[in-house]
This record gives structure tokens, C-alpha cells and sequence, in this order.
């Protein structure tokens, strides 16, 4: 990172906290790291003023590079102290400025975030923005996720599998179930109700078709995920 950009993002960031630290509750900020058992400390704000908050700060930011938004980003995420700052790395990966910046070449960011993340609410933040890339490069993100959902890192099976879940009738059936098959016979809990998710998700487009898949899988699903799978149905 050039040095003026990293100026511009310290500020940024010193800004950030000032205001998050202005807005948090200590009561909250308990609460939640107890309920997401997270060694990193909260402000303890709550989503409504956390979405203020964050779009007031992306009112003025603009970057003339690819690489400067990214550099930005990662820098966020990297020196975040407080999990709300891990949020807004996350919400600064989708601002209405990045727009033209989700290219394959975005995806690497959106790697580290999820591996050294590690947790299922920051992985599962993302899932739109890696959803994205998946709608304009679907050759190239289609491919990453077939490899993601091989990959020995729990959190890059979950996105491969979750990835879809806002696509509806676009949803890609053969990915979908290329992704979730190297997880079937897991027992990790995390993919069993991200695979369960994920075909809830696609059952309100087509029921019928997830009927099918869940019976043709009967004895390598999950009870979790069948359960998931068949809940509105």
C-alpha cells in the first residue's frame, strides 16, 4: 500500500472507530461476543445504527484503482480491533463505488476474509458480494467455487455452497450440487446446515426439484440437512 493511500485509510479507519466507539454499549458489546464466542471484543452496536453508520462513512469515499479499494479493504480487515470493524470491511467490499472493482481479480480478497475469518457470520457477510462475482464471471468464479468446495478450509466449502442462495430462478443446479457433493458425507455442522440453507433456499423456486434431490440422496444427507432442505415444503 502506497503511503498516501494508507494516510487516507487511517484516517478513515480512526474515524470509524471514534464513531463506533461513540455509538457502542458495553451491555451489547457483552452479549454479543458471548453469543458469537468471539475472542475479538465488540463496541456493541446493533444492525440498524451499525448500517448508518457505515453509509455515512462511504458517502465520500472514492478510490481511482481496483488495487486502492483493495488495499483499503484489506487494510481494514487486517487492523480491525473490534468485530464492527470486520463489519465494515465487509459492508466496504459491496458500497455502490466498488461497483466496477468486483472482477475475478476481487476474489483473493474475498479468500483471505473467509479463511482467516473463520466464523459463520463473516463468512456468511460476504455471501452476496462472492454471489456477485459468481452472476459476472460465471465461468471463471464457477470454477473457483468447484475448487473452493474441495478445499480443505471449512469456511471456502460454506461459501461454495451458500454463494447461490439469492439466485432463484438463476440459481446454476449443476454447480449448486457440485459444490455441496464433497461435503455430503461431512460431519462438520457448519456445512451440514449451509448445504440444508442452500436447498431450502432454491426449494421456494422449485419444490419439486429438491424433493427429487433430497430423496436421491436419502442416505448421504444429513438429518440436519434434510430437515433444513424440506422445512417449507
Amino acid at each position: 500500500m502506497k503511503a498516501v493511500r494508507r494516510t487516507e485509510v487511517e484516517k478513515l479507519q480512526a474515524k470509524l472507530r471514534t464513531e463506533l466507539r461513540r455509538a457502542g454499549d458495553p451491555e451489547i458489546a457483552a452479549g454479543a461476543q458471548a453469543y458469537m464466542k468471539s475472542e475479538m471484543p465488540y463496541y456493541g452496536i446493533m444492525a440498524p445504527v451499525q448500517r448508518r453508520i457505515f453509509k455515512e462513512h462511504f458517502a465520500d469515499i472514492s478510490f481511482p484503482t481496483a488495487e486502492a479499494w483493495r488495499d483499503a479493504v484489506l487494510f481494514i480487515w487486517r487492523n480491525a480491533k473490534f468485530r464492527e470493524e470486520r463489519y465494515f470491511a465487509i459492508s466496504f467490499c459491496a458500497y455502490k463505488n466498488a461497483r466496477s472493482f468486483q472482477t475475478p481479480d476481487a476474489l483473493p480478497i474475498y479468500e483471505e476474509m473467509i479463511v482467516t475469518g473463520a466464523w459463520w457470520d463473516l463468512v456468511d457477510g460476504l455471501h452476496h458480494t462472492v454471489g456477485g462475482l459468481l452472476k459476472g464471471f460465471p465461468k471463471d468464479i464457477g470454477k473457483a467455487m468447484r475448487a473452493w468446495s474441495r478445499s480443505d478450509n471449512m469456511w471456502k466449502r460454506r461459501m461454495s455452497i451458500i454463494c447461490q442462495l439469492s439466485f432463484k430462478k438463476d440459481t446454476d443446479l449443476r454447480l449448486l450440487y457440485d459444490c455441496i457433493e464433497p461435503s455430503l458425507d461431512s460431519h462438520e455442522f457448519f456445512l451440514r446446515k449451509a448445504i440444508g440453507w442452500a436447498l431450502r433456499q432454491y426449494a421456494w423456486t422449485d419444490p419439486d426439484e429438491i424433493r427429487r434431490y433430497v430423496a436421491q440422496n436419502e442416505h448421504r444427507l444429513s438429518p440436519l440437512s434434510k430437515r433444513e432442505a424440506l422445512k417449507n415444503l
